[in-house]
C-alpha cells in the first residue's frame, strides 16, 4: 500500500484552493461586452449557447408576449448580470429559481439570482416579457418595422432588443430555436430550417432553428402575410424565399432577383468554400425602409432594393455575407471591413462573372470618380468611427483595398486567400489584424504596408501601376478623358447593407 506523502505547505495550499469565493468576491457582470464603438451593447460574465423562444404576436395590435431560455455559462464570479432588452419583464427565473430584475439605461435588464453564481457555472435563465415593440426607442431609434401586416425585425448593429433578451453583440453567438404563434392566414419567417407548423383555436405556430452559431444581430423575425416558394440549390441547400402579397409594383422585380438565391450561392462556393449553413433564401417584407441586411441563412430585403427593376447584385451582397460576416464574424465593430469590403467585392467578382465590367474595371472607376479633396478618401475603413461605420466608403474604399491586395500578391494566392479566411476563424470572429496576417501566410508577402494604406490612412492613396495602366488605356477612349462607369455600377452603387436609426 502506498500513502501520499503531503507536507505542511501543500495541504494548506490546497485546502486553500477548494474554498469556494466569499460573496465579496463576487461582482456584478459588466454593462457592456468591451466594444470600444458601442460600450452598453452586449455584457460581461458570461456566455450564452444556445437561445429557445416562445412567442405570440398579434399583427393588429403590435402586441409580442414571450417566453426565452438561454443556456449559458459564467465566465466570472457574478452577484448579478445584464441583458440587453426593452419590451415588458413580468418574471426572472436563474437556474430554476425566481430573481429579482429591474430596467436601467437605454436597453438593460439587471438581474440579480437568488445565490451569487461562482465562474463555470451552467446557467438557464428563463425571462417572460410581453410589449408593443414599435413603441419602443433607445437612443432615439427602434430596429422594428411595422407593416401593414404585421412586423419585422431586422437591422445592425442591434435588432433583438425588441423582440427578446441577449447578450447582444457578435462575441457571443448561439443557436437558436424561434417557435412563434401568430393568426391563421399569416405567417412566421426566421432563421435557419422550418421545423413544424401546428394550427389550433385560429393560431398557428412556426417552429424554426438555427443549429450553427449565429450573432444576436442576424436573429431576424418577419410576421406577415407572403407568397412562399422553396427549391434547392446545386449543391443540395434547401431554399426558403418569402415575398410580402403587397409589393405592390416591385413584387415581379423582387421574385426574379430573389429566386436566383441558390444559383449565386453555388457560385459564391466557388469563391469562399463551401456553403456554411443548412439554410438558404431571402424576404421581403413591405416595410419602407430602404436597406438589405445579411440575417443568417435567410437575408432581409427592402422592397426599394427593386424599385427600378431586378437588382441579383444585392442579393450576391447579403450572401457572400454568409460566409464573411455570418460564418465570420466581427470581434468588434470597427473590424466592419471584414463584412462590407468583402461583400462588395464579391459584387465586383459577379460583375465580371456576367460580362458586365471586371472587377479591375470597377475599381478604376470608382477610384478614378472621387478626387484627391473628396471626404471619401478620408474615411478609414479599417477602424471608421461608430460615425462612419456604414459609410459608403467602408464599401467602396474597402473593395479597392481588396483590388489592391489581389494586384499585389497575384490571383492564385489572392483567391487562396478569400477561400482560406472563412474556414481559418469558421462560426468564430476575427479582427482586420488577423486577415492581414493571415494573407502574409499563404501569399508569403509582408502587407502592413499595402493594408495601412488603403484601410488607414486619411488620404487618396496613389494608384498601383497595374492600375495606372489600365486608367491610362481606358480614359484615351472616353470623352475627356473620364472613365465610363461599367454596365453593372448602379446596381452595385446602390447597395448598402446598411441600417437606418
Amino acid at each position: 500500500m502506498h500513502r501520499r506523502l503531503i507536507v505542511p505547505g501543500a495541504l494548506a495550499t490546497s485546502l486553500l484552493l477548494s474554498v469556494p469565493a466569499s460573496a465579496a468576491d463576487y461582482e456584478p457582470g459588466a454593462p457592456g461586452i468591451g466594444d470600444p464603438y458601442y460600450p452598453a451593447y452586449g455584457n460581461g460574465g458570461y456566455d450564452v449557447s444556445h437561445y429557445d423562444l416562445r412567442l405570440k404576436y398579434q399583427p393588429t395590435t403590435d402586441e409580442l408576449a414571450g417566453t426565452a431560455m438561454l443556456l449559458a455559462t459564467t465566465t466570472e464570479d457574478l452577484s448579478r448580470f445584464n441583458l440587453d432588452f426593452l419590451l415588458d419583464v413580468s418574471e426572472v427565473r436563474v437556474n430554476g429559481a425566481a430573481a429579482s430584475f429591474t430596467a436601467s439605461g437605454e436597453h438593460e435588464l439587471e438581474i440579480t439570482p437568488r445565490n451569487p453564481l461562482p465562474k463555470g457555472t451552467p446557467l438557464t435563465v428563463v425571462v417572460r416579457y410581453s410589449g408593443v415593440p414599435s413603441s419602443k426607442k433607445a437612443y432615439g431609434f427602434t430596429s422594428w418595422h411595422r407593416t401593414p401586416d404585421g412586423g419585422v425585425a431586422a437591422n445592425e448593429p442591434e435588432a433583438a432588443w425588441w423582440w427578446f433578451p441577449s447578450n447582444d453583440h457578435p462575441l457571443d453567438k448561439a443557436t437558436y430555436d424561434v417557435s412563434v404563434a401568430v393568426p391563421d392566414g399569416t405567417q412566421a419567417i426566421s432563421n435557419g430550417t422550418l421545423q413544424s407548423t401546428t394550427s389550433r383555436t385560429g393560431w398557428t405556430r412556426y417552429a424554426w432553428r438555427s443549429n450553427k452559431p449565429q450573432a444576436t444581430y442576424l436573429a431576424t423575425l418577419a410576421v406577415g402575410k407572403f407568397d412562399i416558394t422553396r427549391s434547392t440549390s446545386d449543391d443540395g441547400i434547401p431554399i426558403l424565399n418569402a415575398y410580402s402579397k403587397d409589393l405592390g409594383d416591385n413584387y415581379g422585380a423582387a421574385r426574379a432577383s430573389i429566386e436566383r438565391t441558390g444559383e449565386v450561392a453555388d457560385w459564391l462556393a466557388g469563391h469562399f468554400g463551401p456553403y456554411p449553413f443548412n439554410a438558404l433564401g431571402g424576404y421581403v417584407p413591405n416595410t419602407t425602409t430602404g436597406y438589405a441586411l445579411e440575417t443568417q441563412t435567410r437575408p432581409f430585403y427592402s422592397p426599394r432594393q427593386f424599385a427600378s427593376g431586378s437588382n441579383v447584385s444585392v442579393v450576391v451582397h447579403e450572401l457572400a455575407h454568409q460566409w464573411y460576416g455570418d460564418l465570420v464574424s466581427v470581434a468588434g465593430w470597427k473590424d466592419i471591413w471584414i463584412n462590407e469590403g468583402f461583400a462588395r467585392y464579391a459584387q465586383w467578382l459577379w460583375s465580371e462573372h456576367e460580362g458586365e465590367g471586371t472587377a479591375q474595371e470597377i475599381a478604376d472607376y470608382v477610384y478614378a470618380s472621387r478626387p484627391a479633396d473628396d471626404a471619401f478618401w478620408t474615411v478609414k475603413p479599417g477602424d471608421p468611427g461608430p460615425e462612419h461605420q456604414f459609410d459608403i466608403a467602408v464599401y467602396d474604399r474597402g473593395a479597392l483595398a481588396l483590388q489592391a491586395l489581389r494586384n499585389e500578391i497575384g490571383d492564385e494566392a489572392f483567391f487562396a486567400v478569400l477561400k482560406g479566411w472563412p474556414q481559418e476563424y469558421a462560426h468564430g470572429n476575427a479582427t482586420v489584424g488577423d486577415f492581414r496576417e493571415y494573407a502574409e501566410r499563404i501569399s508569403g508577402k509582408p502587407l502592413g504596408s499595402l493594408l495601412d494604406t488603403w484601410l488607414y490612412q486619411p488620404s487618396k492613396p496613389g494608384a498601383p501601376a497595374a492600375r495606372e495602366a489600365s486608367i491610362a488605356v481606358r480614359a484615351l477612349g472616353t470623352k475627356g478623358g473620364a472613365i465610363s462607369p461599367p454596365k453593372s455600377w448602379r446596381k452595385i452603387a446602390a447597395t448598402n447593407s446598411v441600417h437606418e436609426h
